[in-house]
């Protein structure tokens, strides 16, 4: 747990400091722009990989069971996790989706954490999906309060066509089949799909 705690710590810190706009703006002012991107990206790495580790020899020899979510809650968080899927799509691909949402990076990793949430019951998972949702929820606010501080320069508008929707619910669509019914299974070690050992 201390490994997953210290990646926590890390990943969710370096992000969190993004929203210090004073504090961050004054460290690129110190050490310039690119070595503090290369320093956060450092930083946000090495936390990724202790949580992977970490919340790997936790379930492995450290799991604290706290409740026991009934079976429907995984087949429900299969589901949610497909328009998480999509929202993470539709970051890198403006259309639509993107100006409708805002912000739908954010809100997929509020959908999965939510969903993760829901499908566990040990202490581990609650921690670590309880923190990322907690994270994302305060990074929403903070991206809001900074939209109606320093708007945009004009109204948004959609891209003409649905080009970048389609391709976004192509690729969120096929990267969920995909991690359902093999990546979940080989890199966290837990079958997702119905039917799968």
């Amino acid at each position: 747990m201390t490994l997953l705690l210290a990646g926590l710590v890390l990943f969710l810190g370096s992000h969190a400091f993004t929203m210090a706009r004073g504090p961050r703006a004054r460290l690129i002012a110190r050490v310039g722009e690119a070595p503090y991107k290369l320093g956060y990206t450092a930083v946000a790495a090495l936390g990724l990989v202790l949580i992977g580790v970490g919340y790997g020899h936790y379930r492995a020899d450290g799991y604290i069971p706290v409740w026991s979510p009934p079976v429907w809650t995984r087949h429900l968080a299969l589901l949610l996790m497909l328009p998480a899927f999509v929202c993470l799509a539709a970051a890198y691909l403006p259309g639509r989706i993107k100006a409708r949402l805002k912000h739908p990076m954010l809100l997929g990793v509020k959908i999965w954490a939510t969903a993760h949430l829901l499908a566990n019951g040990d202490l581990g998972s609650i921690v670590l999906f309880g923190a990322v949702l907690a994270w994302a929820v305060a990074a929403r606010i903070s991206a809001k309060r900074r939209d109606e501080v320093k708007p945009h320069a004009g109204p948004a508008t959609a891209p003409r066509g649905w080009r970048n929707d389609a391709l976004a619910a192509g690729i969120g669509v096929a990267a969920w089949l995909l991690f359902a019914r093999v990546l979940h299974s080989w890199l966290i070690g837990v079958a997702v799909w119905p039917g799968q050992a």
